[in-house]
């Protein structure tokens, strides 16, 4: 036994052929197909259960609470850190907050939606390969991500250096546009930035580490404030000084995150894991492909799904601008606007978490864990939902006085705040249907739902009312309770009619491994882990 190298690696959806006896290969088949069908029937088993002990479902909540507490932590503070920028450019002048809020806005639709939703689509591989214990698949997922991440980051950087003769072709303020335009370029490196730290943060959620995350994103936004004001006003360079200061506490958040990878590995793992996955046999041409095909039919929908709820509030922001007295219009959609971002680090939260759980119970075989973990989410989503009906609701005169003294803008925003409160009851639970769509693979579902649902209902609706019935940025606003409804009715459709045990053994195609052993120069490979070691040893 001694001269055998065992070695442990992970393949996906590859059969490779096996140098055995014709009997020997019949008979691992023959054990192949049992282990499958005893898998399947305790499937059907499991997902039978129709009645739930109070003990799984507290045992579940905490399993929620202790990775999406933290989650909702750094969704406060990355909230914080947006406004801190905001209130800097005020203090510059109108001018520059003026210049630097068109800045934001074109930067969140070209590019961190578009990065953000690339990067969603290696969920499913991680949370699922994680429950599978399916480790160099992560890995490789992790490294494919950041290098798509990279190469999409080229023509957004192209976009953002250009931004000022796009402003001034669409008719834009000169003046704007150049303050924008300046924000832009020096925001590039962001985009680097972004590109690893969203995986490295999926890569961590989906392994449950959650509580390190958190307080490394603290860490780095507690010192965003310094840094923000000594660029910008000690250095004086304005403008430019926070946008570099928005790349130096992302990239201060990826420095202490690989800090805490480094410090927390093994004494076997080399100090580049997980970026860089254990050394193996290169795949050939058209295994590679397909493997780099599978990341992209999932990071594409995902980025898509993500990209087109984004965006609609950018055009409801667009319209606005159309409507009589559009300096009103406006200024409330900026308060709906940052009222919608705070109201959202709960429902992102949730749906971070259930991808995370519902994709760690489907790869490790456990159905009906991935069941209670979708209901115990949309649970507590319907009642975080309640919640911020019940704040915009009662809690929207003194809401709308901190934003603003004007009166006819307070009118306004307390007028519209409760119909924003019943958006946040649809979107609270259809945001969480999405993280549990990702955690199964299918974001492509959630992608075509969100395009139905805000563009073909709710834009529609948006326009008509608005415009039409002349009810002002009232009708925005019903608009998007119309896409918000649409879309939470489609969710709840798609994920009663899921079957989860087909799900489960959906995720054994997707991240099942295989057992490999090496001796001598012979590589001989045990599709999705059904040989034992020893069966390999001995050559049975």
């Amino acid at each position: 036994m001694g001269c055998y190298n065992l070695t442990l690696c992970v393949r996906v959806n590859k059969r490779i052929s096996l140098p055995l006896s014709s009997l020997a290969l019949t008979t691992q088949r023959n054990k192949e197909k049992a282990t499958i069908s005893k898998r399947e029937k305790e499937m059907a088993s499991e997902h039978g259960k129709k009645h739930l002990a109070m003990a799984e479902v507290v045992e579940e909540l905490k399993r929620m609470a202790d990775i999406g507490f933290p989650l909702v932590a750094i969704g406060l503070v990355g909230y914080l850190k947006n406004m801190i920028s905001v209130v800097c450019m005020g203090r510059l002048g109108s001018l520059e907050l003026a210049g630097g809020a068109l800045a934001i806005g074109f930067t969140n639709i070209t590019g961190y939606s578009v990065l953000s939703g690339l990067a969603m689509g290696m969920e499913p591989l991680c949370s699922q390969g994680f429950g599978s214990r399916n480790t160099t698949l992560v890995s490789l997922t992790l490294q494919r991500t950041i290098i798509l991440l990279l190469f999409a980051s080229l023509p957004i950087g192209l976009l953002w250096f250009n931004l000022e003769p796009l402003m001034l072709m669409l008719h834009q303020n000169p003046d704007i546009s150049h303050i924008a335009s300046v924000y832009c370029r020096y925001a590039i490196p962001d985009l680097i930035a972004n590109s690893l730290l969203h995986p490295l943060r999926i890569y961590l959620r989906s392994k449950g580490i959650t509580w390190s995350l958190m307080w490394c994103t603290s860490l780095a936004i507690l010192l965003h404030l310094p840094v923000t004001i000594f660029l910008a006003f000690i250095l004086h360079l304005g403008v430019p000084g926070i946008a570099v200061s928005t790349f130096v506490t992302n990239f201060n958040t990826l420095f202490f995150l690989l800090g805490y990878i480094i410090y927390t590995r093994t004494p076997k793992e080399p100090i580049c894991q997980p970026l860089i996955p254990p050394i193996m046999p290169l795949p050939s041409t058209t295994s590679l492909g397909e493997e780099w095909g599978m990341l992209l039919r999932l990071s594409i929908p995902s980025c898509l799904a993500v990209c087109l709820e984004w965006w609609w509030y950018e055009f409801m922001t667009l319209l606005a601008g159309y409507l009589d007295k559009p300096q009103v219009a406006l200024a409330t959609s900026a308060i709906v606007i940052q009222t919608t971002s705070l109201m959202y680090t709960l429902p992102s939260a949730l749906s971070q978490s259930v991808s995370t759980r519902v994709g760690n119970e489907l790869g490790a075989g456990r159905p009906g864990k991935a069941s209670l973990a979708t209901m115990v989410a949309t649970g507590l989503a319907i009642l975080a939902s309640t919640l911020g009906l019940l704040w915009t609701t009662l809690g929207r005169e003194a809401w709308g006085r901190f934003f603003t003294k004007d009166n006819e803008v307070l009118e306004l925003t307390m007028a519209v705040l409760p119909i924003i409160g019943l958006c946040e009851l649809a979107n609270c639970p259809q945001t969480t249907c999405c993280g549990v769509l990702r955690g199964s693979a299918k974001p492509s579902v959630g992608a075509c739902i969100n395009f139905y649902s805000f563009y073909l209902v709710g834009m529609p609706v948006a326009i008509v009312l608005a415009f039409v019935w002349r009810l002002g940025f009232l009708g925005l606003c019903y608009g998007l309770l119309a896409a918000q409804v649409a879309c939470l009715i489609s969710m709840f459709t798609v994920i009663y009619k899921t079957d989860w045990g087909k799900e489960s053994l959906k995720a054994k195609d997707l991240v099942g491994g295989c057992c490999t052993l090496t001796h001598s120069d012979q590589t001989r490979k045990f599709e999705n882990g059904v040989g034992s070691l020893k069966e390999v040893a001995f050559g049975k």
